[in-house]
C-alpha cells in the first residue's frame, strides 16, 4: 500500500500523553506505547515522521503562579524536552530509531536543531522529535509545529490534542 503522505509532522499535546491517567501521573504509559506503536506502523509503511510535543502534562504555563512570563515559558520549553525524551525512549523500545532535536542547546542529551540534519534523519528513516518549541518565549508549540513542518517540507501537519 502506497502511503498518502511521504512526510508528516505530528503535533502531540503534552496533555494527550497523560490522558486517561489517574490525574496525578505525568504519563499514561499504555497510551504512550499505543501512540508510539502507531508511529512505528507509519514508519514501517515508509512514511517519514517528525513530532513536536507540548508539555501541558508537566507544566501548565504560569496558571496559579507568580512566575514572570518569560521564565514560565522557559520552564515549559524544558518540559517539552522531557516529553521528547520519553517519546524517544518509547519509540526505541519498539525498534524505531529516533532523534530529539532541540531549539535550545542541550547537547548532552539532545541534538541542536539544524534543518538539514533533521531532513537527513528523516531521509534515513529516523523519527525526529522537536523539543523546546522555537526556542523563544510567547510562542506555543502549535506555532513550532507549523514552522518546523514548513522548514522540513512536510506534506501535512496533524494535531493530536
Amino acid at each position: 500500500m502506497e502511503p498518502k503522505y511521504k512526510r508528516v509532522l505530528l503535533k502531540l499535546s503534552g496533555e494527550a500523553l497523560a490522558q486517561g491517567s489517574d490525574g496525578r501521573a505525568i504519563y499514561n504509559f499504555d497510551l504512550l506505547n499505543e501512540i508510539c506503536a502507531k508511529i512505528r506502523d507509519c514508519v514501517n509503511l515508509g512514511v517519514q515522521v517528525a513530532l513536536v510535543v507540548g508539555a501541558g502534562n508537566i507544566w501548565r504555563g504560569k496558571q496559579g503562579t507568580d512566575f514572570q512570563r518569560v521564565r514560565a515559558d522557559h520552564m515549559g520549553m524544558l518540559a517539552t524536552a522531557i516529553n521528547a525524551l520519553a517519546l524517544q525512549d518509547t519509540l526505541e523500545h519498539l525498534g524505531i530509531d529516533a532523534r530529539v532535536m532541540s531549539a535550545i542547546e542541550m547537547e548532552t542529551f539532545t541534538e541542536t536543531y539544524i534543518r538539514d540534519k533533521a531532513v537527513s534523519h528523516l531521509n534515513h528513516g529516523k523519527v525526529v522529535i522537536f523539543a523546546c518549541g522555537i526556542g523563544s518565549p510567547y510562542f506555543s508549540t502549535d506555532t513550532a509545529a507549523v514552522l518546523r513542518a514548513k522548514e522540513i517540507d512536510a506534506d501535512i501537519v496533524l494535531l493530536a490534542k
